[in-house]
């Protein structure tokens, strides 16, 4: 693996917090990533970035996107999902998700109105689920549909529920947006990063 193994870890573990010792762990670690992946050792590579909506959890695997996660899902519990459903072989590596990153930061800016990526739907569950986070890609930017009108759209008219629920569990929010999916009276609804990071999304695009 280059001239980094993972043996490294336990070194990068003696290290200590002044600013130099940072400087060479965070180095190490690059390396750590860079050797990984050039020996096929690194199967889902990870990040965090700082939004108005939260520090958000990115992860990616070869297919793409695979996880986009906020602040109040946990990004240890999960990382620890990630490893156990995708693959254990996880490691933060920047650079691989840089891509990502900079579309998150335009969309936020108001520079970005659709996000133009490989997505990786390992995470998502079930024919139905997959089925409506298809459809929600169709959903423009500052518009909204109704949960009866996407279950209807992904072909089962009856199922407002299990939408509700492809909504929440949904593995790739705002990039995947889910955030436009609202009540039939109008009002926001619930939200994996919480009502009042929905109400921003919503205001942002509208405001746009």
């Amino acid at each position: 693996m280059n001239d980094t193994s993972f043996d490294d870890v336990a070194f990068l573990a003696t290290l200590g917090t002044t600013p130099d010792s940072q400087a060479t762990l965070s180095r190490l670690h690059d390396r750590l990533a860079a050797g990984a992946a050039s020996s096929g050792l690194l199967d889902v590579a990870y990040r965090t970035l700082d939004t108005p909506v939260g520090t958000l959890l990115l992860a990616a695997t070869d297919q793409g996107v695979v996880r986009i996660a906020f602040d109040v899902e946990g990004h240890d519990a999960v990382l620890d999902r990630i490893a156990r459903t995708v693959s254990p072989r996880v490691l933060r590596a920047p650079g691989r998700l840089d891509r990502l990153a900079t579309e998150i930061d335009e969309y936020f800016a108001g520079e970005r109105r659709a996000f133009d990526l490989t997505l990786d739907l390992t995470m998502a569950s079930g024919p139905f689920r997959r089925e409506v986070l298809t459809h929600l890609r169709d959903i423009g930017y500052g518009r909204t549909e109704s949960y009866a009108q996407v279950a209807a759209a992904a072909g089962s008219p009856r199922a407002v529920r299990a939408v509700g629920t492809a909504c929440a569990k949904n593995p790739l929010p705002l990039v995947v947006p889910c955030h436009r999916v609202v009540r039939s009276d109008g009002t926001s609804g619930s939200y994996a990063g919480g009502a009042e990071a929905k109400r921003l999304l919503l205001a942002l695009e509208r405001a746009a």
